[in-house]
């Protein structure tokens, strides 16, 4: 079952508020488009575009929207496992876009990532101990019995059997194999890890395991997260603050429970009108609101706001030029024309 206490999760974040492990400003990542024999570049893919926000030493962000809208690109662009087409990414003072190979390899130890898929993510050639003991190979931490009493550490530390070490990834479940992909990402004592939709593949009996075990692992070790998802109610119960993105920008920023409560963008409106809520009574009551449409291409966004095709709020300032996003209350963001004039976008 889920854990239930956030209190004290709650006080260490207010307290290392002031502690900006990550500052990201401006982020783009754009794919080009190329046509002919010549690969003539005609046009982009504008997955990431012009994205800014902070990750608080200690914290767990959330980061959600509709497949397609760009999550997976920003943390993979963040760890510059894509290469960023502009902006800045700061990492306690360096910034990781202009960093040469070699200075980016050392930092790398202290930034790891949790892909999605623990059946893909996986060599199937490598045994469970080869496979999480290579970050210890690669950036030459340990080897020999001293990187196999590590890997075992590493295993007991996740839930696993010690002696699995010897194991395959075939011969290991969905969940189990999540957690080997953990217990690789907490090989180098990381202090950022990106958890890119780390139980969207798995059962629900297994998601609930698994996010207890990441925030179990947060105190114990004083980690950060990045956490993308598509489960909204997941994301409420295990990060601090959530960002919500649509077509390659972030439409609102704030803390989780004021994000649930008071959502101000009519795209963040939408999407918390379809969280389930286990009462009856106030399921029947509340409006849902039903976006109508596709998501656009993001080689073709629409102009001005990239929500306006959809937004059932829309004026005419919303086709003319992009939001900026804005502290509209403290500590809450929000980029929407709509509510930068009227302090909240009314749904008609």
């Amino acid at each position: 079952m889920l854990a239930v206490g956030n209190s004290g999760r709650e006080d260490r974040v207010m307290a290392e508020r002031n502690n900006v492990l990550v500052r990201v400003r401006n982020l783009k990542k754009y794919f080009p488009i190329t046509r002919g024999v010549f690969q003539r570049h005609v046009g982009d893919v504008k997955a990431v575009d012009d994205v800014s926000f902070d990750i608080y030493q200690g914290e767990t962000l959330g980061l959600v929207g509709e497949s397609g809208s760009g999550k997976t690109t920003v943390g993979r662009t963040m760890l510059r496992l894509y290469e960023p087409t502009g902006g800045e990414i700061d990492f306690e003072g360096r910034d990781l876009a202009k960093l040469s190979p070699s200075e980016l390899r050392e930092t790398r130890r202290r930034m790891q990532i949790i892909f999605q898929d623990p059946y893909a993510s996986l060599n199937p050639r490598m045994t469970v101990g080869g496979i999480v003991g290579e970050p210890l190979e690669v950036h030459r931490v340990a080897k020999g019995k001293e990187k196999r009493e590590r890997v075992q550490e590493l295993l007991r530390l996740v839930g696993l059997n010690p002696y699995f070490v010897n194991r395959y990834p075939h011969e290991f479940s969905g969940g189990q194999r999540q957690r080997v992909g953990i217990a690789r990402a907490l090989a180098l004592n990381p202090d950022l890890i990106v958890c890119d939709e780390p139980i969207s593949s798995l059962d629900v009996s297994i998601q609930a395991q698994v996010v207890n075990l990441l925030e179990e692992l947060q105190e114990r070790m004083g980690l950060t997260y990045l956490f993308i998802a598509h489960d909204l109610s997941m994301v409420r119960h295990i990060s601090d603050r959530v960002a919500v993105m649509y077509l390659g920008k972030i439409m609102e920023l704030t803390d989780r429970d004021e994000l649930y409560t008071n959502p101000l963008n009519p795209y963040t409106q939408a999407l918390m009108s379809a969280v389930p809520v286990p009462d009856p009574v106030v399921e029947e009551e509340r409006q849902r609101i039903i976006l109508e449409g596709d998501i656009p291409s993001p080689s073709t966004p629409p102009k001005g706001c990239n929500f306006n095709t959809r937004c059932p709020a829309a004026r005419d300032v919303c086709f003319e030029s992009h939001p900026e996003l804005l502290e509209i209350e403290p500590g809450h963001f929000c980029a929407c024309h709509v509510v930068e004039r009227e302090g909240r976008a009314e749904i008609r």
